[in-house]
């Protein structure tokens, strides 16, 4: 399972930071499961990176940089740049943050990317080839803006519910939205969720659960869709 986190300046740490976390355990725990008892008594965590994973997550910009800053100030490294959707490079998994949309921060936001128009077109490029997305809070308005929410069960953050509404999309009342190759998860803290639900399906309940653990996270089962769509 190789996941991408499409960063740009301005987006919300939580929205992108909390979702590789999850990620990078789960495919840790995956490679130390598949080797049968894991760390072989040593103790060494499973997120070692001499572990052969099944897949790799990592954060990834339009262009070559070395990295971004986010909403509140943290400056993130970026692994690279995001493939072109055809690619062997590409992800099974592209997820994209929100933040600053409803500010309308022209300088650094999600809003700001929307009007640029270069990640809702890399967005709608990918959906076009087939690649599963995630949108994490307002991180769905920019699927909005490249049309990929049009009559699409979705939800976003509770500040964007009606745009995201106006955009043709078909709201839903739920922490995380699985609508086949479109996932969207509300406000901030519910793209935890989002990768918990995405780790569950990937590796199982067990896997899932274990990364809920060690992150201290309570679990909230609140998801529409089976993915089927």
């Amino acid at each position: 399972m190789d996941v991408d986190i499409l960063l740009y300046d301005g987006f919300d740490e939580l929205d992108g930071i909390g979702p590789y976390e999850v990620f990078d355990y789960a495919l840790g725990y995956a490679a130390e499961e598949a080797r049968e008892g894991g760390t072989d008594g040593s103790g060494d965590d499973a997120t070692d990176e001499s572990v052969d994973r099944p897949g790799r997550v990592r954060y990834v910009t339009l262009d070559e940089r070395d990295w971004v800053t986010a909403s509140h100030g943290t400056r993130v490294g970026v692994d690279g740049v995001l493939p072109d959707p055809d690619s062997d490079e590409a992800p099974d998994l592209l997820v994209v943050p929100g933040g600053g949309w409803t500010a309308r921060d022209e300088g650094a936001s999600a809003w700001a990317e929307a009007q640029k128009g270069d990640v809702p077109r890399a967005l709608g490029e990918y959906h076009t080839a087939g690649v599963r997305t995630a949108a994490v809070c307002t991180g769905a308005m920019l699927l909005a803006e490249a049309g990929v929410t049009e009559g699409r069960r979705a939800v976003t953050h509770a500040s964007a519910i009606d745009e995201l509404r106006e955009s043709g999309a078909e709201v839903v009342d739920a922490r995380v939205v699985d609508d086949g190759d479109l996932l969207t998860a509300g406000g901030v803290t519910s793209g935890i969720d989002l990768a918990l639900y995405l780790v569950e399906r990937e590796f199982g309940e067990t896997i899932a659960d274990r990364v809920a653990t060690v992150i201290e996270y309570e679990r909230r089962y609140e998801v529409a869709g089976d993915g089927s769509a």
